[in-house]
């Protein structure tokens, strides 16, 4: 008896499956061309006159081993190796452990050198904040330089200077030097 009832189920079953997809196909409407993708409001020959690039990112290691990621919201490229970025983020790790975190909200690349602007935030591994009108980095020589003055706060006191850099010493190591009328506000 049951083997009677798998061999009819066997028959039955997909007949039954092929008359749901033919009714789904012969009642089925035309598509409205309206209808496609209604929250999809892309400008396209916008698109096509100022190309750009979402959410960009850029890794790769620097002649002294420092790890360098870049990321921004939006990136422009320009004709040769330039490009202009908005919200750029750099982090830099040296292979020794310090490390530096820079967002900006402008930013160029030109070939193996990268300019933030507009009030660039830096953050070390080791405790310094502080703010810079304009940064340039050198990947090629690991030297990050900022020029304007700057306002950090370090684990020691509030710092004002004109200029910052961060690069290698004699013995290699990375160092951070302050410049141009140092004043500390020291807060024990």
């Amino acid at each position: 008896m049951r083997s009677r009832i798998v061999a009819w189920l066997r028959v039955l079953l997909p007949l039954a499956a092929l008359v749901i997809l033919s009714t789904l196909f012969l009642l089925s409407r035309s598509p409205n061309p309206d209808d496609a993708i209604p929250y999809a409001d892309v400008d396209a020959e916008a698109l096509a006159r100022d190309p750009r690039m979402t959410r960009p990112e850029f890794a790769g290691v620097t002649d002294g081993g420092a790890a360098v990621t870049l990321t921004a919201e939006r990136a422009t490229p320009a004709q040769s190796d330039t490009g202009a970025a908005e919200t750029l983020r750099m982090t830099w790790r040296a292979p020794e452990g310090l490390a530096a975190d820079l967002t900006a909200p402008r930013g160029e690349v030109d070939g193996q050198s990268v300019r933030l602007s507009g009030g660039v935030r830096v953050t070390t591994s080791d405790g310094w904040a502080m703010t810079v009108p304009q940064v340039d980095s050198d990947l090629r020589a690991d030297l990050i330089t900022g020029t304007g003055g700057l306002t950090a706060f370090a684990p020691l006191g509030r710092i004002d200077a004109n200029s910052m850099e961060i690069s290698r010493d004699d013995e290699g190591a990375h160092v951070l030097n302050l410049s141009g009328d140092v004043r500390l506000v020291y807060q024990p």
